[in-house]
């Protein structure tokens, strides 16, 4: 059981590594032209939607459309211009160029519109965080914060804070870390994503009740295959398995196999039940901890 342990507290779970598996590495994204661009009407618009359509089928061509955009226009039309490119080189995985673009599109983004700005600071925040400069997305996701909180846009403040959360994370700042998601719990209690990086900084950080309780909040809120449903679960395991709870880390576990059959976290959960069963096998019968 031991030799479980030990892995679990080394390579189990963990979201707050980086993206959450199935996010966009550029979160809050604006919809696509299926949406529909989100600007006035007009030449303008039109320019963007058609920008936007190629990100799938042909990303090289928009990153282009856009560079030649942005060096003949100023003012709004430069700015979506830049916000394209941006979105472009991050399909491209270009993560100097996408963070260069959308921090581009903040400073010329009216000052009055804290909204854009917030927006476009935490796409750049995202972009370093992806191009392997935490410290770089620390800086800028406070200025989405900052940007938010003018707007009054307290799920944007949420994302935010939670992605500054990721990059503190990288760079060993857990307890600033848990600050930053304690903030966005604050601003976005209804969050099940929040709650469930917050109870797996909390099992990283050996507070273990308090991630059983923060593990809790997320399953409530997370019900189902839909979403983070299969997540929570099997962070849910990691921490009752961390507790000495095994069955109610088994029964966690197996959730996960029957909410998502297939998919990589059940795999994981296949695996963890795999390794109890081996360890329940060769459990000495007077109760010694098996040697590693």
């Amino acid at each position: 059981m031991s030799i479980l342990l030990a892995l679990l507290l080394q390579v189990g779970p963990n979201p707050l590594g980086g993206a959450m598996p199935g996010d966009e590495l550029v979160r809050d994204r604006p919809p696509r032209p299926e949406a529909r661009a989100q600007a006035e009407p007009g030449a303008t618009s039109l320019w963007l939607e058609g920008c936007l359509a190629q990100l799938d089928e042909d990303p090289a061509r928009a990153h282009a459309m856009a560079q030649i955009r942005r060096s003949e226009t100023d003012g709004t039309e430069r700015v979506l211009a830049n916000h394209c490119l941006g979105m472009a080189a991050a399909e491209l995985a270009l993560w100097d160029d996408a963070r260069a673009a959308f921090a581009a599109a903040r400073g010329e983004t009216p000052e009055d519109d804290t909204r854009a700005r917030a927006r476009f600071a935490a796409m750049a925040g995202n972009a370093a965080l992806a191009g392997g400069d935490p410290a770089g997305a620390v800086d800028l996701l406070l200025l989405a914060e900052r940007d938010a909180r003018a707007a009054g846009a307290a799920p944007l403040e949420a994302i935010a804070a939670t992605d500054r959360a990721r990059a503190l994370v990288r760079l060993g700042r857990d307890t600033e870390a848990l600050a930053a998601l304690e903030s966005a719990a604050g601003l976005a209690p209804n969050s099940a994503e929040v709650w469930l990086l917050k109870a797996t900084l909390l099992r990283r950080m050996d507070r273990l009740p308090e991630a059983q309780s923060a593990i809790e909040q997320a399953a409530g809120l997370a019900p189902g295959a839909g979403g983070i449903g299969p997540q929570v679960a099997l962070e849910a395991g990691v921490v009752a398995m961390l507790a000495g709870r095994e069955d109610a880390a088994r029964r966690s576990w197996q959730s996960v196999i029957d909410l998502a059959p297939g998919s990589a976290f059940a795999a994981t959960a296949t695996d963890y039940l795999a390794q109890l069963g081996q360890a329940g096998e060769s459990a000495p019968a007077t109760g010694e901890e098996p040697q590693p």
